[in-house]
């Protein structure tokens, strides 16, 4: 590698943890003033970084290493009964592929989502300048996967679609509609979708053993995961 093809990588300060109240957090952050940023996103994804806004990062927390990125095998994905049940429930949905970014209609269903699902977390007062830094860059293979119930949108599933991989940045719906399984219904679009693009991994962030928010993802088998010697199927 040429020094031009470098890149920097920078780690935050200690910041509070999203998953455990007593705990600290870090991230590794690629340089998000590199100009390559696109092209690097497809091996960053595979070696385990994920998208916030403008910024690819990993977990990298001295005194924990409870994080670990996860992907789904989406040529060997087959749902399970209550997959299945999940995708007929939702048979009357329209789903798209819609251009990224803001309007007020994606905006509210944000906020709603937020207030019902973070209220006091300090996300549940989200701007259009938050929904925006949070959701998009400027960089990024962005594609808004819409659900819509004839013209009511109910849910958004922001996903990241690189050459060999896409990602399921954030999925945020209709708190009304909890018989749906939105948050599930939305993954297995995004399975469908890597399936009709030909993309051999869904990478859903990380997983993290015995968190109860995290134990959803164990459902879509073979999920693999990422350890010291690479990556590897879920037992």
């Amino acid at each position: 590698m040429s020094r031009s093809d470098q890149v920097r990588l920078f780690q935050t300060l200690p910041h509070a943890c999203g998953y455990y109240a007593d705990r600290v957090a870090q991230n590794l952050v690629l340089d998000p003033a590199a100009p390559q940023l696109d092209q690097l996103y497809g091996p960053a994804l595979e070696r385990g970084f994920r998208r916030a806004g403008g910024h690819l990062y990993f977990p990298h927390c001295p005194q924990c290493h409870a994080c670990t990125p996860c992907r789904i095998d989406v040529a060997n994905f087959q749902p399970n009964r209550a997959q299945r049940r999940c995708l007929r429930r939702n048979v009357d949905l329209v789903v798209s592929e819609s251009i990224p970014g803001y309007n007020r209609e994606r905006h509210a269903l944000y906020e709603r989502y937020l207030q019902s699902r973070h209220a006091g977390g300090g996300m549940d007062d989200a701007e259009a300048s938050d929904f925006r830094r949070f959701l998009t860059a400027p960089w990024s293979p962005t594609v808004f996967l819409e659900l819509r119930l004839a013209e009511r949108l109910l849910a958004v599933a922001v996903t990241d679609v690189c050459l060999n991989g896409m990602s399921a940045v954030y999925t945020f719906f209709d708190p009304a509609e909890t018989t749906r399984s939105l948050g599930t219904c939305a993954i297995l679009q995004q399975i469908q979708l890597a399936r009709r693009r030909g993309i051999p991994w869904l990478y859903l962030g990380f997983w993290i053993d015995g968190h109860p928010k995290m134990d959803y993802k164990r459902r879509f088998k073979p999920l693999q995961v990422r350890t010291a010697e690479g990556w590897a199927v879920m037992t």
